[in-house]
């Protein structure tokens, strides 16, 4: 670490917390610095953050159905977010990296920030228990979550397909119905999503074409947010 973890801990519990050292220094190894790394605290912290999310979104949102609350959670839970929490905190001055992603300014990739924000959540969790957890998580993601309250966290999933293609310069998105099956008062629809860019593909299934286009294009949007988290 380059900065001094007193005052990671102070910034992300309070002036009276503890966490211990050693699991504080594992959350902020990357791979690329060794074994000991923290890819299992990662592992960890991810799970109870979605837990914390999807917690505090059932409580905030009562009436909502699966899907609305999912679309919430993954404006809330992706790489772009967690990397802008991480850069709040300054997470990357604390960073342990090898030598190659030192060179390569690591410290500042959104990948390795992300992903180094919910290790420490994990580290968190595995020192202090989950109530401890969450309360730092929803302080931290509290303006966030003001925002997701909004009318714009539950665009459909093929306009936030399209605006986050869009948002990289990538085409927009094909769809194209696969098969229909069913009695005509009791269709099944099958649609593929398909990229022009790279010929990803994905099929969705609804009771209407739009609503098998909207299955889909939340499939690939999913997998899409998946890849560039890794």
């Amino acid at each position: 670490m380059s900065a001094n973890p007193n005052l990671l801990v102070q910034a992300l519990l309070g002036d009276a917390a503890h966490l211990r050292a050693d699991l504080l220094a594992r959350a902020l190894t990357h791979r690329s610095a060794g074994r000991a790394n923290n890819e299992r605290l990662e592992f960890l912290g991810d799970a109870a953050l979605g837990l914390i999310m999807a917690e505090a979104l059932c409580a905030r949102f009562p009436h909502a159905d699966e899907g609305e609350l999912s679309r919430r959670r993954a404006a809330l839970v992706n790489k772009d977010s967690l990397a802008a929490v991480a850069r709040q905190l300054r997470l990357g001055d604390y960073l342990h990296l090898g030598p190659g992603e030192l060179r390569t300014g690591g410290h500042a990739r959104d990948s390795i920030l992300a992903d180094a924000l919910e290790a420490v959540i994990g580290a968190v969790y595995a020192d202090c228990g989950f109530a401890c957890a969450r309360d730092m998580v929803l302080r931290l993601f509290a303006a966030r979550i003001e925002r997701v309250a909004g009318a714009d966290a539950v665009k459909d999933p093929k306009t936030r397909l399209q605006e986050w293609l869009q948002a990289r310069r990538r085409p927009v998105p094909g769809y194209s119905v696969v098969e229909i099956a069913g009695d005509a008062h009791n269709q099944r629809f099958m649609v593929a999503c398909r990229l022009a860019d790279t010929g990803a593909e994905t099929a969705g299934q609804g009771s209407s074409r739009r609503r098998a286009e909207q299955d889909a294009a939340q499939r690939m949007l999913t997998e899409l947010q998946a890849e560039s988290h890794d």
